[in-house]
């Protein structure tokens, strides 16, 4: 494997992660309506390449940001 090929891949893969941990954050900060939902979207966004992707389409607004003073 040359250096090319490593930043080309280095260039493609850190975007996805970048989002992934995004997806994970907010859903940790989150609270959802149904039971176990949370622990759903959890096993979503932690899927490689398309969980993050999921998650903004479609769990983004289910969730509701909890109070962090209560």
């Amino acid at each position: 494997m040359n250096l090319a090929s490593i930043g080309t891949f280095l260039i493609i893969s850190i975007p996805f992660f970048l989002l992934t941990v995004w997806a994970l954050v907010d859903v940790s900060l989150k609270t959802f309506p149904g039971k176990g939902e949370k622990v759903l979207w959890w096993i979503i966004a932690i899927t490689p390449f398309a969980g993050w992707l999921i998650y903004l389409l479609i769990g983004f607004r289910r969730g509701v940001k909890q109070n962090p003073t209560a």
